[in-house]
């Protein structure tokens, strides 16, 4: 037997896998719901292994589904990057870079014109998302996450250190004293869906667990409550070195400088069998960099 099993039969498999529905992957393929069940089926027999689990209509993987989604998904994203660097002028390489919005806004896009001065021949794609990365819908060189993080088949190292602040406009602050956590209570508190623990953990190492704002605002992207935080309407708990730039400019204040909270480190994310490129490598390092020109973080 071949140890090879078939090319189309694992895209679909990739496809059904990821998005945890037989359908889904049909109509992202473009195909009938039943080929993708025929092609499924094959597969598990080729292999001698099943890879889902199948009840009243719905669809699990299996453990071993599991395992295998990871390396299927590496050895789809080599050939696909393969592909892609073939495809480019001799002249010219590719880097794909996924970030999370907020990083690539406040911290990353600032930054790249330094990259850009040392590879000026480098072709640079920039994805956002905060999906996991077994979900993300094209392959990337690097993905800029914080962890740690469940990476498998990946290499991945932290390069950043976070750390919150309490963040307000100069106009909010004038108008409204912040001077103690306690003062929170006279305060619109703006909340990210994607970071929800994070005011209840500073108000706790604050000593003002049970503090009731005046009151409250849910975005969900915290890019958004970073924005409506330099617009007036509250107060937000700011990610450093990210807003730094924000307070250079004026557009923010850090009246409460304890307590820092330290949360997640950002670590860049590299699929194994793209370790070893020496453009990957060179954007990683790149990255480590920069963020040690930012300090560390404070004590």
């Amino acid at each position: 037997m071949s140890t090879y099993p078939p090319l189309n039969s694992l895209r679909i498999f990739e496809a059904a896998a990821r998005l945890e529905s037989f359908s889904a992957a049909a109509g992202e393929l473009f195909v009938t719901h039943g080929a993708v069940s025929k092609q499924i089926k094959q597969l598990e027999d080729w292999l001698g292994v099943r890879l889902f689990e199948r009840s009243g209509g719905r669809v699990k993987l299996t453990d071993a589904g599991w395992r295998y989604l990871v390396q299927v998904q590496d050895g789809l994203d080599l050939i696909a990057n393969a592909t892609a660097q073939l495809l480019q002028p001799d002249h010219q390489r590719r880097l794909a870079v996924n970030s999370t919005p907020t990083f690539a806004s406040y911290w990353l896009l600032p930054r790249l014109a330094r990259f850009r001065e040392r590879f000026p021949d480098l072709e640079l794609r920039l994805a956002t998302s905060d999906r996991d990365l077994s979900r993300l819908d094209a392959p990337f060189d690097v993905a800029i996450r914080r962890g740690p993080g469940d990476w498998a088949g990946h290499i991945a190292k932290p390069f950043l250190k976070e750390w919150e602040l309490p963040l307000c406009s100069p106009a909010l602050l004038a108008s409204q004293p912040l001077s103690a956590p306690a003062d929170l209570a006279a305060h619109t508190l703006l909340h990210a869906d994607t970071r929800p623990t994070a005011w209840p953990r500073w108000l706790t190492l604050a000593g003002a667990a049970e503090l009731k704002p005046a009151s409250s605002m849910h975005f969900d992207k915290f890019s958004l409550a970073l924005q409506a935080a330099v617009d007036g309407l509250g107060v937000a708990l700011g990610p450093m070195p990210m807003a730094q730039a924000l307070i250079d400019e004026g557009k923010l204040v850090s009246p409460l400088p304890a307590p820092v909270v330290t949360v997640r480190d950002y670590c860049w994310v590299v699929p194994r069998m793209a370790a070893e490129d020496s453009t990957v490598a060179s954007f990683c390092r790149w990255l480590e960099s920069e963020a040690a020109e930012d300090g560390g973080f404070p004590s």
